[in-house]
């Protein structure tokens, strides 16, 4: 893995951007303006890179056994007297 500084790309975008406002060729500056952006986009990522926590590939936390689950069937509903029947078209 190639290691580049933050210094290092922050004076490669001096370098393009002195360029960009050097040249009056508005294809020659946009090329300049994609390589700034290319730049910052380096230094974002790594900054991100660096704040995430590196993953392994061995886990480190221990292993839960899978918990017992216990199933409850549903209450029956409370029927009022003047109805017919358990099923809903009972009337």
């Amino acid at each position: 893995m190639l290691n580049i500084s933050v210094q290092q790309l922050l004076r490669k975008i001096e370098e393009e951007l002195h360029e960009a406002k050097g040249n009056i060729n508005e294809a020659r500056i946009r090329e300049r303006i994609y390589s700034i952006k290319s730049l910052c986009e380096l230094i974002l990522d790594e900054q991100v890179q660096l704040a995430a926590p590196k993953k392994s590939f061995v886990s480190q936390e221990p292993v839960h056994q899978a918990q017992p689950v216990s199933i409850q069937h549903p209450k029956r509903l409370e029927i009022e007297d003047d109805a017919n029947g358990d099923s809903l078209f009972d009337f």
